[in-house]
């Protein structure tokens, strides 16, 4: 069976192809990058994906050796994401479906997150991190369903990174950069906001943006806002290892990419006797591939999906019938 994913929650247009085998066949995206200084505005992404995403297809079928005549199902990110950008997706892969008539299917963005990462580490019941632009979420399989068990209150990691980023005039992608900058920092005192099972960023973000204006090295700042984030997520990680009962811990989004962050988790979870996966990077940040996976996987298991958009559809509403 082959499915091809569609992929346009934020920035990202993706289409991945892939078969019933797990095997990636095709991965190919186009990534709007806003004006120096703009984080993403959402109406110009939404136009960007439109622009974009004819070509995007002819080079997954091309990179596959697949024609539409081979595609078994389609499925599409329905939510969460910004809804220009999940319309356009939507409306893509509807017209595709309609053409080919091919059966369509929508799934969650996040939980495609973390099935790719299942299998891509071949883990079974993991204490996910999952880190992105928008959502920050420490999640984990139980009764029908992937549970929260710690999360942001204000903004997601990866827009947190940004936003401090572009406010001292690094360009997008600022995350990266960052994290370059921090190799050659040291430390400096920063707030550190842990509430229960959940985190703040927005409050640190604001205090090293002060000491910023105040004449601290931006590779301070860099390794210190790192340092604070990182070990947030990873005393929160742990508590929900320790009160699950579970030993692996998988690492998946965007912000993923990090190298300390990486460093921090595996050496917390060798600690514990655990193991520790991260997501490879090129299926780590938003691609089409993960949803032809999750969709694939979803439809084989009965689960039938609404063919619409729902950008605040949080990962714990999903019902999961293909875990047990």
């Amino acid at each position: 069976m082959i499915c091809l994913g569609i992929e346009s929650t934020a920035h990202t247009f993706g289409i991945g192809i892939c078969d019933d085998k797990g095997r990636i066949l095709a991965n190919e995206r186009s990534v709007y990058k806003p004006k120096k200084g703009w984080g993403i505005v959402p109406m110009e992404a939404g136009k960007h994906h439109e622009e974009t995403r004819d070509g995007v297809l002819r080079k997954a079928l091309e990179k596959s050796g697949k024609r539409m005549e081979d595609v078994d199902l389609i499925t599409y990110s329905r939510g969460p994401g910004l809804p220009p950008c999940l319309y356009k997706g939507m409306e893509f892969a509807k017209n595709l479906a309609g053409e080919n008539k091919i059966p369509l299917i929508g799934v969650n963005h996040c939980v495609a997150h973390i099935e790719i990462g299942r299998l891509t580490s071949g883990f079974k019941d993991p204490v996910v991190v999952y880190v992105s632009g928008g959502n920050t979420q420490i999640i984990s399989f139980s009764e029908s369903r992937y549970r929260v068990f710690g999360e942001c209150m204000d903004i997601g990691i990866g827009n947190a990174l940004d936003k401090f980023g572009r406010s001292v005039g690094l360009d997008f992608p600022q995350a990266p950069k960052i994290e370059q900058l921090a190799k050659k920092g040291k430390w400096i005192d920063l707030p550190y906001v842990v509430k229960g099972m959940d985190l703040s960023f927005s409050g640190i973000v604001t205090a090293c943006l002060n000491k910023h204006k105040s004449g601290e090295p931006l590779e301070n700042l860099c390794y210190s806002i790192q340092e604070v984030f990182f070990s947030m997520l990873t005393e929160v990680t742990e508590r929900a290892l320790a009160h699950l009962g579970k030993d692996q811990v998988l690492l998946t989004g965007g912000v993923a990419a990090n190298l300390r962050l990486q460093e921090m988790l595996n050496k917390m979870a060798k600690e514990r006797k655990g193991k520790f996966a991260v997501v490879p990077r090129e299926l780590s940040g938003d691609n089409g591939a993960m949803i032809a996976w999750n969709g694939l996987i979803a439809h084989k298991s009965g689960q039938k999906s609404s063919r619409d958009v729902d950008s605040r559809w949080r990962t714990d509403d999903v019902d999961v019938p293909w875990v047990k």
